[in-house]
């Protein structure tokens, strides 16, 4: 099925070949691309045309594909793999589903991919197309989805690739709380990273396969707790965290960070970087060297011309909706997710805001926003849907329901239970203040919970508005699944902060306060 893919029987009868001392391996790789297919902005959001030719934009398609061509060309043996979440992002996977990001995949020659959580959003059915596009094996190998007949025979745990005659074992990892963050269906379970890979990797070194490598969408803690948990793992490729390695400003750690023998990689997202990591290994399979970094595909690499030409043309059915300015905004709208999922952001207060807003009417005291649903920030000035669209890609509608303070309580707890790993739980919110403790012991760091002036009273009846994916449990909100009087069918959530801005143009972004971080 796949070109450089080698069956059971293939990989055994090369067992008995001798590897060649001092082999060099390149790993391409990218993470969290989103369907960036168009370049982007320095706010990880839609960039201008004119802002392009002017040099400012970063990544697209376009200069993915030639940056992968001259990464190829240099490099006489490469494996070019993506750590998940190529879906959600932008009206292209909106309009395309998964049809895009595989199209231009297949065009760039990947090898294999993990399955990232965004893979899930649409169910089974969206993921079990993609995996039938792509000519590259998809793998998963920490979920049960033998119940699941669409990918029961579609997704591989573990896949051995030949590379300039030596084999390659690739495993897949998907975040253990996938079922929290998206829509996988009750037919596939996750379970916890490390026994699942060291699974594979005992297998594939029954094999004779002495070189492996983990995709993993997992983020760049769990990588390393994989690393150092496990045995035989020579590179963890990561994502889902979106994590920066390398010696620049921003960056989380070394590139690559070094657990052991182990060298994990990630290359932030959206395309805006191509990791590419030199590893050299020993007669045994042993890592002897492992070095390199994220190359910045900013105005310097070309645009690849028949590309741009093709994502042009898929963009023509968008270009009516996303064009349509809604907006002026005085000043940069910060939704980027360092800020906004461990602390109160300008972003997260407009959204906030725009919900309770909306229902205010129908006697809601309260909004709570996850942070995980804010994919961007916005510049100064004109502001368009399909700005509006980058930042609410998921098409949640509003949700209305009533909870006690208790649970209310509860519901921030569980926001800011995670706030040190920047998990999308974090909660923006609107009609409320209160204050957090990060060193206090998760369920028990929020405090001096105000609402409407008043301390949180844990027996009265509040009114509350989220959207549909946290009102039935997404990112840990399991307490208001049972919520009462719910109505999860309201309008989008990004039309009602589109017409919140328009409402209150030109829209000055803020902070006020209303979540205090002790320190």
């Amino acid at each position: 099925m796949f070109a450089r893919y080698l069956s059971g029987a293939a990989v055994l009868a090369l067992s008995a070949g001798a590897a060649q001392a001092d082999y060099a391996l390149t790993i391409l790789h990218t993470n969290d691309f989103h369907a960036r297919f168009e370049p982007i902005s320095a706010y990880d959001s839609t960039c201008s045309a004119e802002d392009n030719q002017a040099g400012e934009c970063f990544g697209g398609s376009g200069r993915l594909v030639t940056a992968i061509a001259e990464a190829k060309a240099r490099n006489d043996n490469w494996l070019l793999v993506d750590g998940g979440d190529q879906f959600q992002g932008t009206l292209f996977y909106t309009y395309y589903k998964g049809a895009a990001a595989a199209e231009m995949m297949n065009k760039m020659g990947y090898d294999a991919m993990t399955v990232g959580n965004h893979e899930f959003d649409d169910g089974p059915e969206v993921l079990r197309d993609f995996v039938d596009t792509v000519e590259f094996p998809i793998l998963m190998s920490n979920a049960d989805f033998g119940g699941e007949p669409l990918l029961a025979d579609a997704i591989e745990k573990s896949v051995v690739i030949e590379k300039d005659g030596e084999r390659i074992g690739l495993i897949g990892l998907t975040p253990q709380d996938t079922h929290e963050l998206a829509s996988p269906g009750p037919n596939v379970t996750f379970s916890d990273p490390v026994p699942a890979v060291q699974e594979q990797v005992d297998a594939l070194t029954e094999q004779g396969v002495n070189k492996i490598v983990v995709l993993s969408h997992s983020g760049y803690k769990v990588d390393q707790r994989v690393a150092e948990e496990t045995t035989g793992v020579d590179v963890i490729v990561g994502g889902h965290t979106n994590t920066l390695l390398g010696d620049m400003e921003g960056a989380a750690g070394p590139y690559p960070t070094m657990v052991g023998d182990t060298a994990i990689v990630q290359a932030y997202a959206y395309g805006k970087f191509l990791g590419e990591l030199q590893v050299t290994f020993d007669d045994e399979g042993n890592v002897v060297s492992a070095e390199g970094e994220p190359l910045l595909l900013d105005a310097a690499v070309t645009e690849d011309v028949a590309t741009v030409d093709r994502i042009t043309e898929l963009a023509q059915p968008l270009e009516e909706i996303r064009n349509r300015v809604v907006a002026q905004a005085q000043a940069p709208i910060e939704g980027d997710r360092a800020i906004c999922r461990q602390m109160e952001c300008s972003m997260g207060n407009l959204v906030a805001d725009a919900m309770l807003d909306r229902v205010a009417d129908q006697g809601i005291d309260v909004a709570i926003a996850n942070s995980g649903g804010l994919r961007a920030s916005i510049d100064a000035g004109e502001v368009t849907m399909g700005e509006v669209l980058t930042v609410l890609p998921f098409q949640n509608t509003l949700s209305t329901f009533e909870i006690s303070g208790e649970t209310l309580l509860a519901a921030l707890e569980n926001g800011v239970s995670q706030m040190e790993e920047a998990a999308g739980r974090f909660p923006q919110v609107a009609g409320m203040t209160f204050e957090v403790d990060p060193s206090a012991e998760p369920g028990s760091r929020v405090s001096n919970v105000m609402i409407g002036g008043e301390p949180l009273d844990p027996e009265a009846t509040y009114g509350a508005v989220s959207n549909n994916y946290v009102r039935n449990g997404g990112d840990g909100y399991s307490m208001l699944v049972d919520a009462a009087n719910a109505y999860d069918f309201g309008p989008d959530l990004a039309d009602v902060t589109a017409e919140y801005l328009a409402e209150n143009a030109p829209y000055e972004p803020y902070t006020d306060g209303r979540i205090v971080i002790a320190r």
